[in-house]
């Protein structure tokens, strides 16, 4: 269970860092450039899609697993 546990720790982590660095790179290139490249665009879309994949089915996870405990 421990191990698990630091499992999901380092998960939650790395969410949050895609979030923080694409969020940093994007407000970054506005203050340097008053712009935002594609790749830019890219690669945020895709840190909030990995983000929000970690975290929803960490959650649907725990719903299907808690309602077949209940059953």
């Amino acid at each position: 269970m421990e191990n698990n546990k630091g499992y999901k720790i380092s998960q939650y982590a790395c969410a949050v860092l895609l979030i923080v660095s694409s969020i940093a790179l994007v407000a970054y290139q506005v203050i340097e450039i008053a712009d935002v490249a594609a790749g830019l665009l890219y690669y945020v879309a895709q840190s909030f899609l990995l983000a929000g994949s970690i975290f929803g089915l960490d959650q649907y996870i725990r719903f299907i697993s808690k309602h077949f405990r209940e059953r």
